[in-house]
């Protein structure tokens, strides 16, 4: 079977596993690919890895277009994602309201787990915030990094800790098994993230690759969307 490749962000993985069977369906292609930090993907494609298709933050895929390596046209907004609070499904929820009471859920956890504080939309976000708290230097012995939010939330829900939580995309919360979405951050400490997808200038299916954009951001796979974690 033929496959479709694609670099992409953590954050629309559950996204483009619930249209794998569309796709294929409509195209014969397989989707196959590469889901981490969002920053570590556009630098692969930058270094010639094969790829038909991204699906990256709104910024960055503008700036690949700007480098002549994502076809201009092509590129359509997919929806966005909110940074979030997550828990083990056993533990109890926590809310935080304000920015003291995320402070003190904050303080209280014995680990926080979090994506690559440089490279992903979600990691940076949680090294700015702890930095905006004041307790940045307090806490970071007891952060647990991860390349990909997908990785820190399956470390999360296996974690032997007492108090632990973690901070990343909404839609790799959901698409954890053991993990539940525990809430938002609070205002003055939000995050909400367009991704945006394109086709690639090297793209060996560009055909079956504007086919996949199309299904990612059309209005057919709305509620699809909101299900996985996408906000709009």
């Amino acid at each position: 079977m033929d496959t479709m490749n694609i670099l992409s962000g953590g954050a629309a993985q559950g996204l483009v596993r619930g249209l794998a069977e569309a796709f294929r369906a409509q195209t014969g292609f397989a989707i196959d690919g590469e889901f981490s930090a969002v920053g570590a993907m556009a630098d692969k494609l930058r270094a010639g890895a094969p790829a038909d298709l991204v699906i990256l933050t709104q910024a960055l895929v503008a700036k690949l277009a700007e480098e002549k390596l994502v076809i201009l046209p092509s590129i359509a907004d997919v929806g966005r994602v909110e940074t979030a609070l997550a828990v083990r499904s056993r533990d109890p929820r926590v809310t935080v309201k304000t920015e003291a009471d995320l402070r003190e859920v904050l303080r209280a956890a014995d680990a926080i787990f979090v994506p690559d504080i440089t490279a992903s939309t979600a990691g940076r976000h949680v090294a700015k915030v702890l930095d905006q708290l004041g307790i940045a230097y307090e806490v970071t012995s007891r952060l647990k990094i991860f390349p990909d939010g997908a990785t820190a939330m399956r470390d999360l829900a296996a974690s032997p800790a007492q108090r632990p939580i973690g901070c990343t995309q909404a839609t790799e919360i959901i698409a954890t098994d053991g993990i539940a979405l525990s809430g938002s951050l609070p205002p003055g400490c939000e995050l909400v993230t367009m991704y945006t997808t394109g086709v690639t200038m090297r793209a060996a299916h560009p055909k079956e690759a504007a086919a996949l954009v199309t299904l990612l951001a059309g209005a057919d796979q709305r509620e699809l969307r909101r299900r996985v974690g996408f906000a709009s």
